[in-house]
């Protein structure tokens, strides 16, 4: 385990070293090419910085208008008849939206039921198994200008239906044959 330990301090050091180290037998100009990648990534966070805002704004009103509480109340007879437990769907509407507000959901859902009982281990594989979906688009498409995300944001979400079905169901098995 020291080994692990003893690689990763020295991991960011020697990534730097063999850059200099290249950047000498190329002859290239080491802090001008940073300099330059700086004013370049300042740039992306300039054309994203309107669309993070957007995101924010919105997940703060979905959360405090209670209208996750009332979409949670509405399906829930869906949710019992496919065993997805409703006491994860407050996870399961935001961990598309926002990393931040998930685990914040995540962390209460921890502190309520427990971290070993069957909804807390429903709750980590499912933030283990989806993305902040709407957020990763966003934020990629942005930067590359591109407009029409249909396409994109249909099978993303897909993806992520699926891995919390596929969550539920694993841990389900996993919890009753284990």
């Amino acid at each position: 385990m020291q080994i692990i330990t003893y690689i990763s301090n020295l991991a960011m050091p020697l990534i730097i070293l063999i850059i200099v180290i290249y950047s000498a037998i190329e002859k290239n100009k080491v802090f001008d090419d940073f300099i330059d990648g700086a004013k370049e990534g300042l740039g992306i966070v300039i054309n994203i910085l309107p669309t993070l805002i957007g995101i924010f704004v919105a997940i703060g009103t979905l959360r405090s208008s209670g209208i996750l509480d009332m979409i949670i109340g509405f399906i829930t007879p869906i949710l019992n008849i496919i065993h997805f437990p409703k006491e994860v769907m407050p996870l399961a509407m935001l961990r598309p939206i926002s990393g931040s507000g998930a685990m914040a959901v995540a962390t209460d859902i921890m502190k309520t039921y427990g971290v070993d009982s069957s909804i807390g281990i429903i709750t980590s594989t499912i933030m283990g198994s989806t993305e902040t979906t709407l957020y990763t688009i966003a934020i990629y498409t942005s930067c590359v200008k591109i407009k029409k995300t249909r396409g994109i944001l249909i099978a993303a979400l897909t993806a992520d239906i699926i891995g919390m079905l596929v969550s539920v169901i694993v841990c389900e098995i996993v919890i009753k044959y284990i």
